[in-house]
Formats: C-alpha cells, sequence, structure tokens
C-alpha cells in the first residue's frame, strides 16, 4: 500500500484523459467497488489498530484528494465541450460589463414606512381584493346610488356587478361585515380611478386608510393619533392643521395638513405660497356605516383616515411630478 506513489500515477493518468469516457475508466479504476482504494480499505482492516489510523486517514485523504480532481477535471472537459459545440471562445481583452443592482421603488420605500409606523402605533394590517363590489366600494360606506359624491371617486366598472375599487375603503367594510369591535387596522394597497394622467393625478395609485372602532371613541384620539403620525413620518418640527370638510362616511370630517417642508411655512410653488400641503382626510365613522355593516351605532363610535401614498412620497423626497414614479426612468429610481 504504496499511497505516494498511488497519487502520482493517478495524476500522472489523470492528466493523460481527453474525454468524459476516459475520465470515468479512471474514477472505476481508483473509486469503484473494485477500484484500488477499496482494495487499500479492505487491507486497513487486517493491520494492528495503531498503524489503522495511521494508514485510514492516508487513505480518506487520498480518496477526497482524487474525488476533488476528477471533479476538477470533469468540469473543465464540460466547459470545453460546450465551447466546442458553440463555437465560442472567451475574449480575455473583452471590457467587463458591470452588474446593475436593483433599487427599492421610492412609493414601495415610503409606503413600508407608513405601515411600519402605524403597526407601531397598535394598527393592524388588512389587505383585501382589488376588484370589488359596489356594495363594499360605495353603498356599505353611505355612497346611495344618486349621491353626487360618487364623481369625486369615479371608478372603472368591469360589469354591471363589478367594479375595480376606487378606495381601499371596502377593505374596512370587509373586516367590520367578519370581525367584532374593537377594530383597529389599516388597508394599504392599489386604487383605480378615471383621473388623467398629469403631474398631480394619476389613474392607478396607492393609498393607505385606517380605521378605529370601539366603545366612546371621539375626535381628540383622531386628532392626537393624526398628529403623532405626522410627527413620525416628517420629524417633531412640522405643524399639523385640521380644517372641517366633507366625506359621505364620516361626520364630522377634516383635511389635514401640514407645514410646508419645503419652504418652512414661507410660501413656494409646491405649497401655492399658502404655507401648507395637504396630506390626507379624515374623520369620525358616519353612524350609517356603522349599521350597515350590523354594528350598534349608539353602543360603537369610531374614526377613518386616509392618505395616498404618492402624495407623502412627492411632499418627503421634494418631486413635483406623479409621473416620476411611473415611467421608469433609472436615473430618477436610482436617487432613492
Amino acid at each position: 500500500m504504496d499511497i505516494i506513489k498511488t497519487y502520482q500515477e493517478f495524476a500522472q493518468e489523470l492528466e493523460r484523459v481527453q474525454s468524459l469516457s476516459e475520465l470515468e475508466n479512471l474514477r472505476i479504476k481508483y473509486l469503484g467497488r473494485k477500484g484500488l482504494i477499496n482494495s487499500f480499505i479492505k487491507e486497513i482492516a487486517t493491520l494492528p489498530i495503531e498503524e489503522k489510523k495511521v494508514k485510514g486517514k492516508e487513505v480518506n485523504d487520498l480518496k477526497n484528494k482524487i474525488t476533488e480532481e476528477l471533479e476538477n477535471k470533469k468540469e473543465k472537459l464540460l466547459k470545453e465541450s460546450q465551447l466546442k459545440e458553440t463555437g465560442k471562445r472567451y475574449d480575455l481583452l473583452l471590457p467587463g460589463r458591470k452588474l446593475w443592482l436593483g433599487y427599492r421603488h421610492p412609493i414601495t420605500k415610503v409606503l413600508g414606512e407608513i405601515v411600519e409606523i402605524l403597526v407601531a402605533m397598535g394598527f393592524e394590517e388588512k389587505l383585501g381584493p382589488e376588484i370589488e363590489t359596489e356594495w363594499h366600494n360605495y353603498e356599505a360606506l353611505n355612497f346611495p346610488e344618486d349621491h353626487p359624491a360618487r364623481d369625486q371617486i369615479a371608478c372603472f366598472y368591469l360589469s354591471d356587478k363589478y367594479l375595480l375599487r376606487s378606495h381601499t375603503s371596502p377593505i374596512q367594510i370587509r373586516v367590520m361585515e367578519k370581525e367584532k369591535p374593537p377594530i383597529r387596522i389599516i388597508a394599504p394597497g392599489r386604487v383605480f380611478r378615471p383621473d388623467p394622467f398629469d403631474a398631480s393625478h394619476s389613474p392607478v395609485f396607492y393609498q393607505v386608510e385606517g380605521l378605529y372602532i370601539d366603545e366612546n371613541v371621539n375626535f381628540c384620539e383622531l386628532k392626537g393619533t393624526l398628529e403623532q403620525f405626522c410627527y413620525r413620518m416628517f420629524g417633531n418640527d412640522v405643524k399639523v392643521r385640521f380644517t372641517p370638510s366633507y366625506f359621505p362616511f364620516t361626520e364630522p370630517s377634516a383635511e389635514i395638513a401640514i407645514s410646508c417642508v419645503i419652504c418652512e411655512s414661507k410660501g413656494c410653488k409646491t405649497c401655492k405660497n399658502t404655507g401648507w400641503l395637504e396630506i390626507l382626510g379624515a374623520g369620525m365613522v358616519h353612524p350609517k356605516v356603522l349599521e350597515n355593516v350590523g354594528y350598534d351605532s349608539t353602543k360603537y363610535s369610531g374614526f377613518a383616515f386616509g392618505l395616498g401614498v404618492e402624495r407623502i412620497a412627492m411632499v418627503k423626497y421634494r418631486i413635483d411630478d406623479i409621473r416620476l414614479f411611473y415611467e421608469n426612468d433609472i436615473r430618477f429610481l436610482s436617487q432613492f
């Protein structure tokens, strides 16, 4: 059992191998069931215990080394075979190609940040279908068929029964239909409206809506929740303003604005020289909505709010055209 001589003979034979079939024959000769390595192992069994340990390690090392070199040779022969079949050759003088790394889209980043802030404040994330019924998209939210407010959130109809949701409020209705208060959820997702595609509108955009239903919920809780959200999203120096508004599904309702983070409330093109930027709408859930899902409106109350993710991203990153998010220009996306 000459380990060194055996390896030298193997190395010489491996050098002469020119094909995969020759390589397989060599493998069988050394590693096969009746190969040299197995004969060495049988021979070890007859040796004294001390010699067994030494020779056993030597034979095992030889086997591992032969196996590794056979694999390396096989890989080399396969590459050579592939090159012959395709007729291709490596051009070592060809300049290397840069590996382009992907970036998280700014909408994805801002959506994740919004959800993270609200989840940390105790809200649970809920998702729902993008194809909805009129009941979930309009009627359950206090939009009767002839209600003029339907024009404000018009939608794409797919049939007489189904449409593409124009806001994520239907998720709130679906959750309330299945669960009993207390409910504290947010509903992020993509929505669709037949709006023109211009600097401030898009027919497809993202929303995050929030809902809190329980006993004795009041407007002060709504105000405190949204103020804290604005501070965490835009910084503690930002000012928050509530102004009366109207939504069919909330009463009373409010528009929430923050002091312009671009001009520091001095007045600029982005805030239309008002010093304020509207970022979301909110209000106390209308009793009719509670009754539509089977809740006792004399026992339960709650608040709801909604914001556009693109709007928040435009304010946060000082972007003046919503179309930039959807043009897939790598020069724009790589900045984030």
